[in-house]
Order: C-alpha cells, then structure tokens, then sequence
C-alpha cells in the first residue's frame, strides 16, 4: 500500500466544493470487481483495495468466508477476487455472491469441465461455505447461480458487542489496518475563497465536502493535510493596493472589504489612470516592494478575518497556504518541464499541449506573467516532493475538470509521480455540480447577486429558531433553544448539500433541508435526541460493559437494527473508494429508519429484554455519532 501522502483538493478554483473522482492511472479498480486469473499458488487474495478496520466489516467477513470456500472447490492453479455486494431484497438474505457464473466461465473457457453449469459451482461453493459453524444462519443459490446468505443472529450479537466494547471518546472506533490503508497522508485541498470577496453558496459545496473528506480519512488513521488555495495574488490584487494608497487619512481602516473591492472595481472600469497605475502596483508587489506588500498583508489580513468566521460556524479546520506560496517556485518548475521537452514555446506564450488537436495548457503567457495553471503545476510539485503525499485530491467545480485532466497529465509526463515513491501517487479531482434556486436557475438572491455564504447559514438558524420556539410544551430555556437551533441550521445546510451525489445539481430549499420527517438533518438529529432520552430514563447503567451473553436477538427489527449498525465500516470504505460522503448520509438516515421501525415495535424501558434492547439502543447512538463526525453534525441530546 502507499507510503506516500494523497493530495486532496476540495475547492472551486475559488469557487466551491468536493468529490473524488478517480483519476485515469489510478491504482484502484472499480470496487467490487471479480476478477479470475492463472497463479502457480493457491493464495486468494481479497480485492486489494479493501481497507481492513479493526471491527472487521461484514462484507470482509463474507468474502473470507468465500474465499476459503472456493479454495477448496477449484483447481489449485486458479486465482480469484470475490464479488460480494448487499442483497438488494432482504428477502432473501444480507449478502450476495454472483462470482460463480463469472469463474465457470473461466473454467469452461480453459477447458475444465468440472463443473456442468455455473449453478453446480455455486451449490458446491455453498456447501463449503456451509462448514463454516455459526457464521450464517442460511446460505442458498437463486437462479443461474447466485449465491445469498443470511448471517446468525449469534454472529451479528457477537460482533455488535465488540463494536461497543470498542467505542472511543462516544463514538464507533473505526481504525484500518496500517497495511490496508489508501494512503500514509493526504493532503486535501479545499474550499479555496477569493481574497477580498465575500464567500458565498458557491463556496459551501468545496467547503463542506472537503471537510468530510478530510474526517472520513482521518477517521481510519490516515494523516490529513488540509489546504486552503486561497485566490491572494493575481493582476485584482492591482486595483485594491491603487485605491488603499489613494486614501489619505493615515488612520484609515478597511471596515467593509466588499464595498472596498466595488469601489476599486468601480474606478478602475472607468478610470484609465486608475487603471494604469493598478498595472503598475502589481509589477511592484511582485517585485516585493516593501510599500505594497504591506498594503497586500493588511487586505489579505482584513478578508482572512471574514474567513475564519465562516470556519468557525461550519467547524472547519484548514490551513491556509494560498497562490502567492507557490510563487517563488513557479519558474523553477517551468525550467524542469521545458528540459523535458513538456512544455514549449508557441506564439510567445509558455504551453503544454495534450493531443494535437486540444487545446493548450498555458503555463506563461506571451507577456511573461505566471497564471492559475503555473500555480497549479508549482502545488502539485511542492506537494509531491516536499509534503509527501501519495494522494492528490482537488475538488473543484465539474467546468474545470479539463484544466486538471491537462495538469494530471503533464505530472504524469514529468515523472513526477514516481519519484522516490514506493507507488505511484494517486491524483483525483473531485467534481461538483452547481447549487440551483428553486426556479430551476442558479441560486441568487433576487437581485440576482450570488447569496452570501454567512446570511444563508444565518437565515438556516433562524428558521429553526422559529420552528423549536413554536412547539407545544417546549420547555428549553433561551440559551439552551438558541444552541439548538444553531446546530439544527447548521447541519440541516450540510446535510441537505453532502446526502446530494455531488456530481449532480441540486436544488436548495430551506423548507426541504429543515422536514423533520424527510431525509434531513433535522430528522436524524431528532432520532439521536430520542435515543438520548431513552437512555437516561434507563437510568445509570453502563452499556459499555456487558457480557456478550446479555446481547440476544430474538425479534426481526433487532436483528435489522443490528446489520444495519455493523454496515459501518463497509460504508466508510465506499465513502473512501470513490470518494461520495452521500453514502454515508445514506447509511445514517438507514440507521435512524432501521432504528424507529424497531423503537415503534419494541418496547424498550420496563420490557423483560430491556437490557439488549439498551444495549442496541446505545449501539445506534455509537455509530450515529461517529457518521454525524464525519459529515460535520454536532449531536443535539434533547430536543
């Protein structure tokens, strides 16, 4: 596995948010995938891109358990990766197996004739299987040869016990195995705001995507760099040192950065002096005149500020490291591409050409200026050769995607991938579609201006505030009811953006994100506030401590309540694999169904089986609360 660091970029060139996509020499293949090949040993190696937690996941345990069966049923010369996915109808059991059909295939193409259809391998790999004492409760073969099965009830008890035994700090323990894991660091880059501007919905998607990145690697033991590519140097920087020069009051203090930078932008669209001595001010500030660099620090310090309040609100953790770092660097990397024949000359400008008819990757234009994708080229190289990373990730809208398939591609050609690297480092860029109105158009406001980033998430809390103030019986005293309807704003804005695929629109309604019986925030935040309940009614018993023994399952919604708990770990390495955190919103919206469906069926306190049913009760709030972590939902206990 990597030794190296991945780079995650999670940003929108200054714009917005975050998904992996994998890039065309990834090392990974699609996730699932069976695949059947000659080796001189009897080793079955599992799909090499499982990660492996130290709560072993119920997919791992049913591909071991194939595995070994098949072993025994082919030829010792036959190397074989298992297929094993959910059954999509529970009727018929929790795991399936379809790799039967696929391996006799194989078989019958070099000549073993063993087996007479794919259904005789399949009933003879369910027979194998079926020695394996305790595990399942059923196993069975449907159709041509798919092979279903159904865990014991003992199995899920037993595993559910040690998932609880092996809780940390409150929540589900979900570290990998150092030799499984995707990468030793990665640095995630994300978010990525214009200096001087506002942050607005544009920028929530890379923010918040990235974010949960970040936890979800971190949360299997991965180490995370976490970068803010911020927009702090560049030809706007012009106008803002002109127009703060202009001002002649010596205490003069820049109160409101957005009306600073219209009144800049204002007089240089229409001032051609203005405008001249704009041009100018960059040439010094790149030449590090000590005058405007200075006036540089104080705006870049003055938006930083406005930042860091956004940050605070959305929990965020990020280091900044914008454009302006990089830039010493750039002509050096230049030099090393133009030695390797990568990058040319061609009508004054510095490019980087793909195929013969696409378009070229400027790297310097004909005026000798350095722009994004010279900054772009100096990143990835610092990132490689001095952070380390195995793994670079960007996370950018879906219209720059060519811009970093034409980056990927000339790291590629430059060999910086392998460079002193056990692997080749993983690049991926993370695309996202846009956040709609309601009328199907861009969301704006009805000026028609993009929606600032801290009214929308003001406006989120200020809805809930209305909607807890409104209940019958509440009791919560002022501070306690405006604690809550923070965290319900917040979440409800991240939760309605991360449960969306990001690589499609979608649709922003504050109605929608704040239904307390739909697929929300609010909903999940409310069965956690439940189950809190619950709990201390139970009194002070420690459901940490408990012999497996006391943990038996004997009703259905128990049972379901219990596999959809265990489902976890699986959940984690699909959110990883391909890098979409709405399946772990998918996975914590099951849990809180699976566990009503089983709360409105079973009584729990006063019941002969209250025990277990607390036991499954704090189990639920265990793995809630590591899924809220991960996708930035701060747990709300009463409600």
């Amino acid at each position: 596995m990597p030794l190296h660091t991945p780079t995650i970029r999670l940003c929108g060139r200054h714009t917005s948010s975050a998904l992996l996509a994998l890039g065309k020499g990834g090392r990974m293949h699609p996730r699932g995938e069976m695949r059947v090949t000659k080796a001189r040993t009897r080793a079955f190696a599992l799909d090499s891109q499982a990660i492996e937690t130290s709560n072993n996941s119920l997919r791992s345990t049913v591909k071991h358990a194939f595995t070994e069966a098949v072993t025994s049923v082919l030829p010792p010369d036959i190397h074989v990766e298992m297929n094993v996915t959910e059954c999509s109808n529970p009727s018929l059991g929790d795991y399936q197996c379809n790799s039967a059909m696929q391996i006799f295939a194989e078989l019958k193409k070099n000549g073993d004739a063993t087996f007479s259809n794919p259904r005789a391998l399949a009933e003879a790999i369910v027979e194998a299987v079926n020695n394996k004492n305790g595990l399942f409760a059923s196993t069975s073969v449907a159709g041509p040869g798919f092979i279903n099965v159904t865990f014991s009830t003992s199995h899920l008890a037993q595993q559910l016990a040690h998932t609880v035994h092996d809780a940390e700090d409150g929540k589900v323990t979900i570290l990998a195995r150092k030799d499984t894991l995707p990468a030793r660091k990665a640095v995630v880059d994300f978010s990525s705001p214009n200096i001087a501007k506002e942050m607005h919905v544009g920028h929530l998607r890379s923010t918040i995507i990235g974010e949960t990145i970040c936890r979800t690697l971190e949360s299997i033991g991965v180490e995370t760099v976490r970068l803010n590519h911020v927009g702090d140097w560049g030809t706007q920087f012009g106008m803002l040192l002109t127009h703060l020069s202009d001002k002649t009051d010596t205490d003069f203090e820049i109160r409101d950065l957005q009306a600073f930078y219209k009144e800049s932008k204002l007089r240089f669209d229409s001032d051609e002096e203005f405008k001249l001595r704009s041009q100018a001010a960059v040439v010094k500030l790149q030449a590090g005149d000590e005058e405007m660099t200075a006036k540089w620090k104080q705006i870049c310090e003055v938006s930083r500020q406005e930042f860091e309040e956004i940050y605070r609100l959305l929990d965020i953790k990020i280091e900044e490291r914008g454009e302006s770092f990089y830039n010493s660097m750039i002509p050096d990397v230049l030099d090393e591409l133009i030695q390797k024949n990568i990058a040319v000359t061609n009508d004054g400008a510095l490019c980087i050409f793909q195929e013969k008819d696409s378009p070229p990757l400027i790297c310097r234009k004909s005026d000798g200026g350095f722009n994004y994708a010279s900054t772009d080229l100096a990143a990835m190289r610092h990132r490689i050769k001095d952070v380390r990373a195995d793994w670079i990730i960007y996370v950018t809208d879906m219209g720059q995607s060519r811009h970093f398939e034409a980056i990927f591609d000339a790291a590629k050609r430059a060999d910086w991938l392998n460079e002193g690297q056990e692997t080749s480092v993983r690049l991926d860029h993370v695309s996202f579609g846009l956040v709609m109105g309601e009328d199907g158009k861009r969301f704006r406001t009805r000026s028609g201006d993009t929606v600032p980033l801290k009214s929308l998430l003001s406006e989120a809390q200020s809805r809930c505030l209305e909607s807890l103030q409104s209940r019958e019986n509440n009791n919560m005293d002022k501070d306690k009811l405006e604690e809550a309807a923070r965290i319900m704003g917040i979440s409800a804005v991240k939760y309605a953006d991360l449960h969306n695929n990001r690589t499609t629109n979608y649709t922003f309604s504050y109605d929608r994100m704040l239904d307390l019986k739909g697929n929300t925030a609010v909903y999940l935040l409310y069965t956690h506030a439940r189950i809190s309940s619950i709990l201390d009614r139970a009194g002070d018993d420690d459901f940490s401590s408990f012999d497996e023994d006391e943990l038996v399952l004997t009703d259905e919604k128990e049972r379901r309540l219990a596999l959809t708990i265990l489902k976890l770990p699986d959940t984690i390495d699909s959110v990883i694999q391909d890098l979409l955190p709405s399946r772990l919103c998918d996975y914590t919206y099951s849990l809180c169904v699976a566990f009503n469906e089983f709360y409105g069926a079973c009584k729990v306190i006063g019941d002969e089986r209250e025990k277990p049913r607390l036991i499954l009760c704090h189990a639920t709030a265990l793995s809630l609360r590591r899924a809220f972590y991960i996708l930035g939902i701060e747990p709300l206990y009463r409600l």
